[in-house]
């Protein structure tokens, strides 16, 4: 039998038929006809990785000014608006950024004392 014979054959059959046929398959091979879509939707999501990042600033710490200006420099803020970011912390400052920036911006806020967390 060729290929095309065996695949007249299953044209040929009820969906009964086919579902008897598919689970002797199964059993004759040790095989399950429903694995390879399982696998590919488990390794699918084991690939996705967090691309964006929430930057939140935690306390201004001993050096408010200083983090006031850093704040205002970050978002473009005025300086009132800037200085109640601060003295409402934690706030985020920043929302759905990329990784690298998100560490520049963490880096510049800790340089002036201030606590940061990126999430």
């Amino acid at each position: 039998m060729n290929k095309e014979q065996i695949l007249e054959a299953i044209k040929a059959m009820t969906v009964l038929e086919l579902n008897d046929l598919v689970k002797a398959i199964e059993e004759e091979f040790g095989v399950t006809a429903a694995a390879p879509v399982a696998v590919a939707g488990a390794a699918a999501g084991a690939v996705e990785e967090k691309t964006e990042f929430d930057v939140v600033l935690a306390s201004a710490g001993a050096e408010k000014i200083k983090v006031i200006k850093a704040v205002r420099e970050i978002t473009g803020l005025g300086l009132k608006e800037a200085k109640e970011v601060v003295d409402n912390a934690p706030k985020a400052l920043k929302e759905g950024v990329s990784k690298d920036e998100a560490e520049q911006i963490k880096a510049k806020l800790e340089e002036v004392g201030a606590s940061v967390e990126v999430k």
